[in-house]
């Protein structure tokens, strides 16, 4: 299953252990495939700036090649989920294959960083039961989302227009930490920020946000 803004209730009904909003009416701020030089560094100044955390979905790939970064990011105090080791579209994937694509992330951030993963969000918003059930037996969290700004387009009117018209009080946004949406990314979490405040919603810690 495939969710674009936010899921059909059904299908919230049908999976009912995944998160699909924040639990404490607050907005969670999340950044999907990074790390990613020239994007994350921007990333997390402009989070600095306004002190706020986030979570990122990291691709495991991505770890290996920027271990740094990943290093800066935890260091700045935000969290590290799991975004797959390669980016690859789980739908479909038996449950030992989907296992292991879990299990080799979830060693790397361990091993080498230190970090014990939690969260999860499959690659482009794509599920199944399957995938309920692995997470199920990992102990993870599966982090959907209910505003998706789609800044992977490199146009910010399309970012305005969902932001604008979809953002509310338990949002969970995923904004890239990519190529794709690097030069309109400050402008993105400014937007945001601007407003959450214009409409009295905060922006919150991402454990609280997900208990």
């Amino acid at each position: 299953m495939k969710c674009i803004y936010t899921a059909p209730k059904i299908v919230k009904k049908m999976f009912p252990n995944f998160v699909w909003a924040t639990t404490n009416n607050e907005i969670l701020l999340t950044f999907d495939d990074g790390p990613n030089p020239g994007t994350t560094e921007v990333i997390l100044e402009q989070l600095s700036k306004i002190k706020k955390k986030a979570l990122f979905f990291c691709v495991g790939e991505n770890i290996v090649k920027y271990g740094s970064l990943v290093d800066e990011i935890i260091s700045e105090g935000h969290l590290i989920g799991n975004h797959t080791f390669s980016h690859q579209k789980i739908w479909g994937l038996t449950e030992k294959q989907m296992t292991d694509n879990l299990l080799k992330f979830n060693s790397l951030l361990e091993n080498k960083h230190g970090q014990k993963i939690k969260y999860f969000r499959p690659p482009h918003g794509q599920f199944d039961f399957t995938l309920s059930k692995v997470l199920k037996k990992l102990n993870m969290q599966n982090v959907m989302w209910n505003l998706l700004t789609r800044d992977y387009k490199n146009d910010f009117d399309i970012v305005k227009f969902g932001v604008t018209k979809y953002l509310s009080a338990n949002s969970i946004i995923v904004l890239h930490d990519s190529n794709k949406s690097k030069q309109i990314i400050s402008e993105s979490i400014n937007l945001i920020c601007e407003t959450a405040e214009k409409n009295m919603f905060k922006i919150g810690v991402p454990t609280e946000c997900l208990k």
